[in-house]
């Protein structure tokens, strides 16, 4: 029997004093991420879809140079920080000193000003690349009975965010012109393109206040693939958004646009309260299109009316009337489409997730330039958040919609710090399995058509609106007439 030798195979003798630069260029492949320590705890937990080498330093670039904040560490503190919304970069610093201490690694030093710095030198296109693969790896996740009738439906809105009171804010991000210059905060519009069966983001855009909802639009259409179907509020159910879905061999079904008239007694009867009608290209030329571009649409576009009455008590709306590129009464019933609109308003979900549940609503950030990176560590956020109670949802066989975001976002950061400490790669299995297990188990009670009032119990505190630039009513404060400012505020 031949005996075993106990030399490794990848020793090389020969070349010893190269052998620690080798090591070095070993630890940057994409196979070799074991070697490498966790730097932070939703690094343990998030490793599957952001690996080691990803966050490996450039070759050339800010994020090149061995500095006291690497890329990696500097990613996942900004990425605890956005999980744990209204935390100052002070409790950052704070808790990567802890897990330094407790690794025996290079300790950061106690100002917050060189982890801020390296915050503003992370690439955008690297975090961007980051949202698309964690929404790649969402969509593969997609089963065939989580498609609506064969289809994969993408969701389109919009919404607002606000960002900090300042003079580069103001002017790359204005704010209402009704409101008092000092008094008000930086508007943005952001467009989001979701997947209503994983949650995933597979787009956005971005832009002021004042940019057209529909021109910040026009980046994500590229995104729809032939078979697809589009679902969206009223703001598309237009003749312009009808053709571009159709252009592109897929379909679309939304409410029908405020400016037009609903008419049943003309058209092709499918059935009560569903009519096949031809719409016309309209003469005005909408805005951000050109006049050949405004040419290249068809003259004629057949859709379907399809009227839907809400009989559950507390819905504000009564009778709703969609418009829908699927012509096919047999296979798309109205029941059908009714069903599915109502499922529209999963996206307002996925938004109040991003602004609430992660604190997105408001972007306590300077400059323009930081406002883009911390809407993308959000939406990173966001994307992770989702692939985690996808995995949960798949692990148990339980509906993705009744696994609690808010409750994965606190599970995520305390079994992470369990996984920050578990030692062996058994121990780390253990505790990612209790974690699912756990996401699976707390369900989100199923409670169809519940009414909840938007009033709270308990009071303001009497403090009157802010009316005029803070200064203002410091020197006001300064010279004694505090008191007289507070009551004409109140009034």
């Amino acid at each position: 029997m031949k005996k075993k030798s106990n030399v490794a195979h990848h020793f090389t003798p020969f070349f010893l004093p190269w052998r620690a630069r080798l090591s070095a260029l070993r630890r940057q492949l994409p196979g070799s991420d074991s070697s490498q320590p966790i730097l932070h705890q939703l690094e343990a937990l998030f490793e599957r879809w952001l690996p080691h080498h990803w966050l490996c330093p450039t070759e050339e670039g800010s994020c090149s140079r061995q500095r006291q904040w690497p890329l990696r560490l500097t990613f996942w503190t900004f990425l605890a920080q956005i999980f744990s919304p209204g935390s100052a970069c002070r409790a950052a610093v704070r808790q990567a000193q802890a897990h330094a201490r407790l690794e025996g690694r290079p300790v950061p030093a106690d100002e917050d000003s060189a982890y801020c710095q390296a915050r503003a030198r992370l690439p955008l296109e690297f975090l961007h690349t980051g949202i698309e693969r964690v929404g790649r790896a969402l969509q593969q996740g997609v089963g065939e009975a989580q498609r609506w009738c064969g289809h994969v439906v993408k969701v389109l809105d919009a919404t607002t965010l606000t960002a900090l009171d300042t003079p580069a804010n103001q002017k790359k991000f204005p704010q209402h012109p009704d409101q008092a210059p000092g008094c008000g905060l930086p508007l943005l519009r952001l467009v989001g393109l979701f997947c209503l069966a994983s949650g995933a983001l597979l787009g956005w855009n971005t832009g002021d206040y004042w940019e057209s909802e529909m021109a910040l639009a026009t980046t994500l259409w590229d995104l729809l693939a032939a078979g697809e179907v589009l679902l969206a509020d009223r703001y598309y159910g237009c003749y312009r958004v009808l053709a571009l879905v159709r252009a592109r061999g897929a379909d679309a079904v939304c409410r029908l646009h405020a400016s037009r008239r609903a008419d049943l007694r003309r058209g092709q009867r499918l059935g009560q309260s569903d009519r096949l009608v031809t719409w016309t290209r309209p003469r005005n030329l909408p805005a951000g299109l050109s006049l050949e571009q405004w040419l290249l649409f068809p003259a004629m576009l057949t859709v379907r009316l399809v009227r839907v009455r809400v009989e559950e008590k507390g819905f504000r709306t009564r009778v709703v009337t969609l418009v829908t590129t699927l012509l096919d009464a047999e296979k798309y019933p109205p029941s059908a489409l009714a069903t599915l609109y109502r499922r529209r308003w999963q996206v307002e979900l996925s938004f109040r997730q991003i602004k609430i549940a992660l604190g997105m609503e408001h972007l306590a950030v300077r400059t323009p330039a930081m406002i883009q990176r911390a809407l993308a560590m959000h939406l990173l956020a966001y994307q992770l958040m989702r692939a985690l109670m996808q995995e949960a949802a798949q692990t148990w066989d339980v509906p993705l919609e009744r696994i609690s975001f808010k409750g994965t976002v606190d599970a995520a950061r305390h079994f992470g710090e369990a996984l920050l400490r578990a030692r062996t790669k058994g121990q780390r299995t253990q505790l990612l399995a209790e974690l699912l297990r756990v996401l699976a188990a707390d369900a989100v009670p199923e409670r169809p058509n519940r009414i909840e009032p938007r009033l709270l119990k308990r009071r303001p505190k009497r403090y009157g609106r802010l009316e005029r630039p803070r200064q203002w009513y410091r020197r006001e404060a300064q010279r004694g007439r505090h008191a007289d400012t507070r009551k004409k505020s109140r009034a």
